[in-house]
């Protein structure tokens, strides 16, 4: 190849990186700054195609997009001065970008190294703001009691500070567990199997004594339904054999001879009622008056 072709070649290939550096596309999940001699010379870049001067101008794109990275889990004490494992998340995206590039972008143009630094500081802020409203409650309040207002007063702290500081609006920020410490959790578990067990020797202690109870109640109505049973059927009975002996008074006063008849009869039937019945008598016996009578009748 000659000298002549080497040097065209040369000026195309100065030719295509000058073009290249001539211009920049921001994508719609991007947001962008333009910089010069590194001082923001337009901010806030809307998507599109835009020109710019080559070498003398630089584009700092970062993420747009509503973001959401964990927060390292931190031990934070309540109130009673125990100790709780808290991990959290954060929602989160870039507000200001000229404030955000200007804080967080010193020296740099790559947007992953200046998320990777907002993420860094917000953490840190997130951190502060769940100790302080750890150390104003309870276990129970940030457990279940609270957490929905606490999750909100920190999320209102966080977000006022970042928004002026970084231009980071945070949208949400929700704790995903709160847990005791490993060193502690052993003890914990202890001390709620052992509370557990007396709840539930309590509950059956009062178990026992409301069985009891009910069974003395029980055997006490059952005495007593016996006992006016016992009662109705004596007066009842007592009712009959006054009725019993009213009729046979009645019937004896009627005819007191045929009465005589008729309970020797029923004197017959029961004692002459089984061929087993053996009776010893006086043939004369006043017993067999009518059995004489009917045979002599015949």
């Amino acid at each position: 190849m000659s000298q002549r072709s080497t040097m065209m070649l040369a000026v195309i290939a100065l030719i295509g990186v000058i073009a290249s550096e001539s211009y920049y596309i921001v994508n719609e999940t991007e947001k962008a700054v333009l910089k010069q001699f590194g001082k923001i010379v337009k901010t806030d870049i809307q998507p599109g195609l835009y020109p710019k001067m080559p070498f003398l101008q630089t584009v700092v794109r970062v993420d747009g997009r509503v973001l959401t990275h964990d927060v390292p889990t931190q031990p934070f004490l309540t109130s009673e001065k125990k100790v709780l494992n808290v991990d959290s998340f954060v929602i989160w995206r870039v507000a200001d970008v000229e404030r955000y590039i200007t804080t967080l972008g010193s020296g740099t143009t790559d947007g992953f190294r200046i998320q990777a630094e907002a993420q860094q500081r917000v953490d840190g802020r997130v951190q502060q703001a769940l100790r302080d409203e750890f150390s104003k409650r309870t276990v129970q309040e940030v457990v279940a009691g609270e957490r929905e207002a606490v999750m909100n007063q920190v999320a209102a702290t966080v977000n006022a500070r970042t928004l002026e500081d970084m231009g980071i609006e945070v949208v949400d920020i929700r704790v995903k567990r709160v847990d005791w410490p490993d060193e502690v959790r052993g003890r914990v578990f202890d001390r709620m199997r052992a509370e557990r067990a007396r709840d539930a020797a309590g509950h059956r202690a009062e178990g026992r004594e409301d069985a009891e109870r009910i069974r003395a109640d029980a055997d006490r109505q059952g005495t007593v339904i016996i006992a006016e049973a016992y009662r109705d059927s004596q007066i009842l009975r007592g009712a009959g054999d006054a009725e019993a002996a009213a009729i046979y008074a009645r019937a004896f006063n009627r005819d007191a001879e045929f009465f005589r008849f008729y309970r020797s009869l029923e004197a017959y039937r029961h004692s002459l009622g089984s061929p087993e019945d053996l009776l010893v008598l006086e043939p004369d016996s006043d017993f067999f008056r009518y059995l004489k009578k009917s045979a002599g009748g015949r």
